[in-house]
């Protein structure tokens, strides 16, 4: 392969639903601005976009969070208008019958404060006893449980590959390129006498294959590899993979308006068709396993708590399983996003641990008005800077799921 430099105004490496999002937006915002995305896999096959459950929900405990899963929404429900390319609608299989999470006695109160914060914010989101549970939802055991909480109407999924393919597509019509690479390195503009400690500039990203891609910006939008990538330019990014197993369920029984349920034991279960999927947090949670399903987590302990809360998932059955990356950020589980500290033109969108399909218009757009405008526009993400991990800043999110 030939080692032709390429140039771009923006390098977003990673073209996943991060990067595809931040360069739709950049494109869009600025049709005249070059921008090429570099992605080491383009046929994703191991990409959390194309493995997730791809779900949305307000029931977030910090307002950041609920306001970039509102926006998140509205965007979605115009995709078919918006991501449309010579007048092909694209369908992503929206559906939204909320998200219930379910408490025990000791939990109830949480429960309650988080409501409190999600509807000061525009988040419906609806709390049931124990008895307006039971009539909603006749299929679900109840007793043990003191509380829910419902958002019908504004929670629930989607097809999350359809929206990458539709997202990616979408931004190459509006000029972006996607180019198969993987960066290996970076290399930095000699810096000024007397320059700025926070002038660092990267001038070119190098690629495994021997070429370099000059660039004004650079953004590490790569996800669960993320923290590789930042430790080739000297960062310390507490980004790590963490494998999560999705199992394929069925069940003879249905369960009319079943929402996507979370238990107070820590699982999770939806419809999927006429199937339904679950997943659970693994203990131990290792970094770095291989992308294989692990199908011991579903066990005796994991029906038993299942048919515990539904008494018709007695005659369920695995009938396959999957696994993805959430590229969950140690530090405070929230995503990082902004300008690295340090550098002049080498930023970060990445750390969505698990809400990174709901959270990607909203970060895609925030990246691109601080890039283009030196400042947010339509929502203010400061709270979720990188920055925060220097000083020390958690955001501290009650209701991360796995």
């Amino acid at each position: 392969m030939g080692t032709e430099d390429l140039r771009a105004d923006v390098a977003i490496v990673g073209a996943g639903i991060a990067g595809a999002s931040i360069a739709w937006w950049l494109t869009r915002l600025d049709p005249k601005l070059s921008v090429v995305l570099l992605e080491r896999d383009t046929g994703f096959g191991s990409s959390s976009s194309q493995l997730s459950a791809s779900s949305i929900r307000q029931q977030f405990s910090t307002p950041v969070n609920i306001q970039m899963s509102q926006f998140g929404l509205e965007f979605l429900r115009g995709v078919p208008s918006l991501l449309a390319v010579e007048g092909e609608a694209v369908e992503i299989g929206l559906t939204l019958p909320g998200y219930l999470f379910l408490a025990s006695p000791t939990q109830a109160e949480v429960l309650r404060a988080q409501n409190v914060i999600q509807r000061a914010h525009g988040a419906r989101i609806e709390l049931l006893g124990p008895d307006a549970l039971a009539a909603r939802f006749p299929w679900l055991n109840t007793a043990d449980l003191a509380l829910g909480s419902h958002g019908v109407d504004v929670e629930g999924w989607f097809d999350g590959p359809a929206l990458h393919s539709a997202l990616l597509r979408s931004a190459r019509a509006q000029g972006a390129r996607l180019v198969r690479a993987e960066v290996s390195d970076f290399e930095f503009a000699p810096s000024a006498p007397g320059a700025s400690p926070d002038s660092r500039r990267v001038a070119a990203l190098r690629l495994a294959d021997g070429r370099r891609v000059v660039c004004g910006q650079a953004i590490n939008a790569a996800g669960a590899w993320s923290r590789r990538l930042a430790a080739a330019a000297g960062i310390e990014l507490p980004v790590h993979a963490r494998r999560r197993t999705v199992f394929v369920l069925s069940c003879p029984a249905s369960l009319p308006g079943c929402p996507l349920v979370i238990d107070p034991e820590g699982f999770w279960f939806r419809p999927e068709g006429k199937h339904f999927i679950f997943g659970t947090t693994p203990d131990p949670d290792a970094d770095d396993l291989p992308l294989e399903p692990n199908l011991t987590e579903f066990d005796e302990e994991a029906w038993a708590a299942l048919a515990h809360r539904v008494p018709a998932f007695e005659s369920l059955r695995v009938e396959r399983a999957w696994a993805g990356y959430y590229e969950m950020n140690q530090f405070d589980h929230n995503a990082l996003l902004g300008l690295h500290p340090g550098f002049a033109n080498l930023w970060c969108a990445t750390g969505f641990s698990g809400h990174g399909m709901q959270q990607a218009p909203a970060a895609g757009r925030g990246i691109a008005e601080l890039l283009l405008y030196g400042a947010f526009r339509t929502l203010d993400l400061s709270p979720l800077s990188v920055g925060r991990i220097a000083e020390g800043r958690r955001v501290l999110e009650s209701n991360v799921i796995g």
